[in-house]
Protein backbone atom coordinates (compact mmCIF):
# COMPACT_ATOMS: atom_id res chain seq x y z
CA UNK A 1 0.00 0.00 0.00
CA UNK A 2 2.72 2.44 1.27
CA UNK A 3 4.54 1.86 -2.29
CA UNK A 4 1.48 2.27 -4.47
CA UNK A 5 1.04 5.48 -2.26
CA UNK A 6 4.87 6.46 -3.36
CA UNK A 7 3.73 5.84 -7.00
CA UNK A 8 0.93 7.98 -6.61
CA UNK A 9 3.15 11.17 -5.06
CA UNK A 10 5.80 10.91 -7.60
CA UNK A 11 3.12 10.69 -10.48
CA UNK A 12 2.59 13.03 -13.19
CA UNK A 13 -1.34 14.61 -13.12
CA UNK A 14 -1.68 12.34 -16.38
CA UNK A 15 -0.96 9.47 -14.46
CA UNK A 16 -3.27 10.29 -11.21
CA UNK A 17 -6.27 10.88 -13.73
CA UNK A 18 -5.81 7.72 -15.70
CA UNK A 19 -5.96 5.84 -12.44
CA UNK A 20 -8.82 7.68 -10.63
CA UNK A 21 -10.55 6.94 -14.55
CA UNK A 22 -9.42 3.10 -14.31
CA UNK A 23 -11.05 3.34 -10.60
CA UNK A 24 -14.40 4.59 -11.59
CA UNK A 25 -14.71 2.49 -14.32
CA UNK A 26 -13.98 -0.96 -12.34
CA UNK A 27 -16.64 0.50 -9.57
CA UNK A 28 -19.42 0.95 -12.49
CA UNK A 29 -18.70 -2.35 -13.97
CA UNK A 30 -18.85 -3.89 -10.65
CA UNK A 31 -22.29 -2.48 -10.32
CA UNK A 32 -23.18 -3.71 -13.34
CA UNK A 33 -21.47 -7.04 -12.75
CA UNK A 34 -21.99 -7.36 -8.84
CA UNK A 35 -24.54 -5.65 -7.02
CA UNK A 36 -24.16 -6.49 -3.45
CA UNK A 37 -20.68 -6.42 -3.52
CA UNK A 38 -21.00 -2.86 -5.73
CA UNK A 39 -23.17 -1.65 -1.99
CA UNK A 40 -20.40 -3.29 0.23
CA UNK A 41 -18.10 -1.72 -1.33
CA UNK A 42 -19.67 1.55 -1.39
CA UNK A 43 -20.22 1.39 2.08
CA UNK A 44 -16.30 0.48 3.10
CA UNK A 45 -15.71 3.51 1.12
CA UNK A 46 -18.26 6.12 2.73
CA UNK A 47 -16.84 4.52 6.33
CA UNK A 48 -13.11 5.37 4.90
CA UNK A 49 -14.27 8.54 3.81
CA UNK A 50 -12.84 7.87 0.05
CA UNK A 51 -15.32 9.76 -1.37
CA UNK A 52 -13.15 10.16 -4.86
CA UNK A 53 -12.97 6.64 -5.00
CA UNK A 54 -17.23 6.46 -5.24
CA UNK A 55 -19.49 5.60 -8.11
CA UNK A 56 -21.44 8.81 -7.41
CA UNK A 57 -23.79 8.09 -10.37
CA UNK A 58 -24.55 4.98 -9.33
CA UNK A 59 -24.99 5.96 -6.05
CA UNK A 60 -26.94 8.82 -6.33
CA UNK A 61 -29.57 7.12 -8.44
CA UNK A 62 -29.62 3.64 -5.90
CA UNK A 63 -30.12 6.76 -2.90
CA UNK A 64 -33.47 8.29 -5.03
CA UNK A 65 -34.49 4.95 -5.71
CA UNK A 66 -34.91 4.49 -1.77
CA UNK A 67 -37.51 6.91 -1.54
CA UNK A 68 -39.17 5.37 -4.63
CA UNK A 69 -39.00 1.78 -3.12
CA UNK A 70 -40.77 3.16 0.06
CA UNK A 71 -43.82 4.95 -2.02
CA UNK A 72 -44.17 1.49 -3.91
CA UNK A 73 -44.38 -0.73 -0.66
CA UNK A 74 -46.94 1.96 1.03
CA UNK A 75 -48.93 2.00 -2.18
CA UNK A 76 -49.22 -1.61 -2.80
CA UNK A 77 -49.65 -2.25 1.17
CA UNK A 78 -52.45 0.84 0.81
CA UNK A 79 -54.03 -1.07 -1.74
CA UNK A 80 -54.41 -4.44 0.05
CA UNK A 81 -55.65 -3.22 2.94
CA UNK A 82 -58.20 -1.61 0.92
CA UNK A 83 -59.29 -4.96 -0.57
CA UNK A 84 -59.84 -6.77 2.50
CA UNK A 85 -62.03 -4.13 4.30
CA UNK A 86 -63.85 -4.03 0.55
CA UNK A 87 -63.74 -7.92 0.76
CA UNK A 88 -65.27 -7.84 4.85
CA UNK A 89 -68.20 -5.51 3.58
CA UNK A 90 -69.06 -6.64 0.40
CA UNK A 91 -68.53 -10.52 -0.23
CA UNK A 92 -70.95 -12.04 1.31
CA UNK A 93 -71.15 -15.52 -0.38
CA UNK A 94 -67.57 -15.96 1.48
CA UNK A 95 -67.76 -14.51 4.74
CA UNK A 96 -68.28 -16.73 7.03
CA UNK A 97 -65.35 -18.87 5.60
CA UNK A 98 -62.47 -16.02 5.81
CA UNK A 99 -63.67 -13.39 7.64
CA UNK A 100 -61.00 -14.59 9.93
CA UNK A 101 -58.43 -14.74 7.53
CA UNK A 102 -59.73 -11.09 6.07
CA UNK A 103 -59.44 -9.63 9.21
CA UNK A 104 -55.97 -10.73 10.34
CA UNK A 105 -54.57 -9.69 7.17
CA UNK A 106 -56.76 -6.23 7.71
CA UNK A 107 -54.22 -5.93 11.18
CA UNK A 108 -51.10 -7.54 9.24
CA UNK A 109 -51.56 -4.50 6.42
CA UNK A 110 -52.39 -1.49 9.25
CA UNK A 111 -49.61 -2.47 10.92
CA UNK A 112 -47.18 -2.77 8.18
CA UNK A 113 -48.15 0.89 7.02
CA UNK A 114 -47.97 2.42 10.31
CA UNK A 115 -44.89 1.08 10.87
CA UNK A 116 -43.52 2.79 7.75
CA UNK A 117 -45.22 6.12 8.31
CA UNK A 118 -43.35 5.93 11.44
CA UNK A 119 -40.16 5.66 10.22
CA UNK A 120 -40.84 7.60 7.75
CA UNK A 121 -44.23 10.67 8.80
CA UNK A 122 -43.48 12.88 5.65
CA UNK A 123 -44.81 10.21 3.71
CA UNK A 124 -48.57 10.41 5.30
CA UNK A 125 -48.79 13.43 2.58
CA UNK A 126 -47.67 10.81 0.10
CA UNK A 127 -50.71 8.09 1.80
CA UNK A 128 -53.23 10.73 1.43
CA UNK A 129 -52.15 12.19 -2.08
CA UNK A 130 -52.75 8.23 -3.43
CA UNK A 131 -55.84 7.27 -1.46
CA UNK A 132 -58.58 7.96 -4.32
CA UNK A 133 -56.48 5.57 -6.77
CA UNK A 134 -55.37 2.64 -4.17
CA UNK A 135 -58.83 2.84 -3.41
CA UNK A 136 -60.34 2.45 -7.30
CA UNK A 137 -57.63 -0.10 -7.99
CA UNK A 138 -58.57 -2.25 -4.80
CA UNK A 139 -62.56 -1.88 -6.02
CA UNK A 140 -61.03 -3.50 -9.44
CA UNK A 141 -59.37 -6.21 -7.96
CA UNK A 142 -62.16 -7.33 -5.54
CA UNK A 143 -64.22 -7.44 -8.33
CA UNK A 144 -62.35 -9.60 -10.16
CA UNK A 145 -61.28 -12.03 -7.43
CA UNK A 146 -65.61 -11.71 -6.23
CA UNK A 147 -66.52 -12.06 -9.70
CA UNK A 148 -69.01 -9.60 -8.11
CA UNK A 149 -69.92 -6.59 -10.52
CA UNK A 150 -67.48 -3.43 -10.22
CA UNK A 151 -70.83 -1.26 -9.24
CA UNK A 152 -71.42 -3.74 -6.04
CA UNK A 153 -68.57 -1.49 -4.45
CA UNK A 154 -69.19 2.38 -4.11
CA UNK A 155 -67.01 4.63 -6.47
CA UNK A 156 -66.32 6.83 -3.92
CA UNK A 157 -64.46 5.41 -0.86
CA UNK A 158 -66.12 3.74 1.93
CA UNK A 159 -63.88 5.87 4.49
CA UNK A 160 -61.42 8.09 4.99
CA UNK A 161 -57.46 7.53 5.13
CA UNK A 162 -57.33 7.95 8.76
CA UNK A 163 -60.08 5.05 9.10
CA UNK A 164 -58.99 2.79 7.06
CA UNK A 165 -55.26 3.22 9.19
CA UNK A 166 -57.16 2.97 12.57
CA UNK A 167 -56.87 -0.53 14.01
CA UNK A 168 -60.11 -0.50 15.88
CA UNK A 169 -61.93 0.46 12.24
CA UNK A 170 -63.82 -1.91 10.70
CA UNK A 171 -66.64 -0.94 7.81
CA UNK A 172 -70.17 -1.69 9.12
CA UNK A 173 -71.04 -5.17 7.80
CA UNK A 174 -74.88 -5.57 6.61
Amino acid sequence: MKIGFLMLINSEPKVVNSMVTQLEKRSKKLYDVDYNLWVLETVKQLENREFNALDLDNLIEEVADLSRRDKRKLESLLTRLIEHLLKIKYWQSEKDRNFGHWQGEVRTFRKQINKELKASPSLKVYCQEIFEECYQDAREIVSDRSQLPLSTFPEKAIASLEQVLDENWFPDVN
